[in-house]
């Protein structure tokens, strides 16, 4: 932030702590609910379209988001 400061450039927030809630899946997922929740008392079973805390395909989905999103503004490895 010094040097942000020093050299008259913005900052720019990003809030990483929600992250991996807004990356999407692209293999058909399935989650059972969990207990107590169901209202009917049978199981119901939900497709998953984003990635959730827990899941070994969370970080690798918002990873691919994050690049996407860095490419279209111009950045490149």
């Amino acid at each position: 932030m010094a040097v942000a400061a020093d050299q008259n450039r913005r900052l720019h927030q990003l809030d990483v702590k929600t992250a991996f809630l807004n990356g999407e899946l692209e293999e058909e997922l399935y989650m059972q609910q969990q207990p107590g929740f169901n209202l009917d008392e049978q199981p119901l079973v939900c497709r998953m379209h984003r990635s959730i805390y827990g899941l070994n395909q969370a970080p690798r989905c918002w990873y691919l988001k994050l690049v996407e999103q860095l490419s279209s503004l111009g950045y490149e490895p």
